[in-house]
């Protein structure tokens, strides 16, 4: 299966899918024009992935920033590893953010309350 690999700008994350090794990485701000549109072929790669996804599943999120019509985009995305999940493959979500941003990690801890996946909060120190 094709990586999924997308540039980041200063409206839309850095993506990288990769099947192989199992890893799915979102980083960076997320505040494009049309978020339907830029998350769809992420929603549908993990479609098709889902149908033979590695062994464990690591998903990396470290969003500096996203908009509201982003966050509903990226549950679409956890709602798909949730599938992987209960179809009896290991996933593990990744949430990174920064060590003053209390909206970040609070982000991440609704998701988590939403998604039955396990989440990892990891707190960023520079």
């Amino acid at each position: 299966m094709e990586a999924l690999i997308i540039e980041g700008t200063a409206k839309t994350p850095s993506v990288r899918f990769e099947a192989g090794q199992g890893t799915i990485e979102i980083k960076g701000r997320s505040i494009p024009e049309n978020s339907i549109e830029f998350y769809k072929p992420l929603v549908d790669w993990l479609e098709e992935y889902g149908k033979s996804p590695a062994a464990l599943t690591k998903v990396n999120i470290q969003l500096e920033y996203f908009n509201t019509s982003s966050s509903k985009c990226i549950l679409d995305v956890f709602k798909k590893l949730e599938a992987i999940y209960k179809a009896k493959n290991e996933v593990i979500i990744n949430w990174y953010y920064e060590e003053d941003d209390e909206d970040m990690l609070e982000a991440g801890e609704d998701y988590e309350s939403i998604i039955r996946v396990p989440f990892k909060m990891i707190e960023i120190v520079d």
